[in-house]
């Protein structure tokens, strides 16, 4: 049965990604369910909930047991809808990176360039 990578994220999915998400996890669909309103999460408001529901209710209405949630941003938005995922039988993942920093100096001024480089998914899991 195909499977289907839903994303939540505040980018795109670079290549090694969507190839290590096809070889890893079997995914043949990328749903991208992201939105201004996952980027813009008003830090003022208690609960989520309603601020989400849009974001749980395409996981509801579109994934099924066996598809995968890639989910990053906001803490605690990220936390509800994990929880909300594994409810769903859908498993939520994140990306790892390598950081690597370069200092360079330039007639006295430091630059820092940094680069982030795709190195895995990880699931999310209840702590033992």
């Amino acid at each position: 049965m195909p499977k289907t990578l839903f994303i939540l994220l505040n980018h795109a999915l670079t290549d090694a990604q969507k190839s290590e998400a096809k070889k890893r996890f079997g995914i043949e669909n990328f749903v991208n369910i992201t939105n201004e309103k996952w980027s813009n999460i008003p830090p003022e408001l208690d609960n989520l909930s309603e601020f989400l529901s849009e974001f749980a209710l395409s996981l509801k209405s579109n994934a099924k047991k066996g598809d995968y949630l890639l989910i990053q941003g906001d803490f605690g938005a990220t936390y509800a809808l994990v929880r909300f995922a594994l409810n769903l039988g859908i498993t939520p993942i994140y990306a790892t990176t390598k950081r690597i920093s370069l200092e360079e100096n330039e007639n006295g001024v430091k630059i820092i360039k940094k680069s982030f480089i795709h190195e895995r998914f990880r699931e999310f899991r209840e702590f033992d």
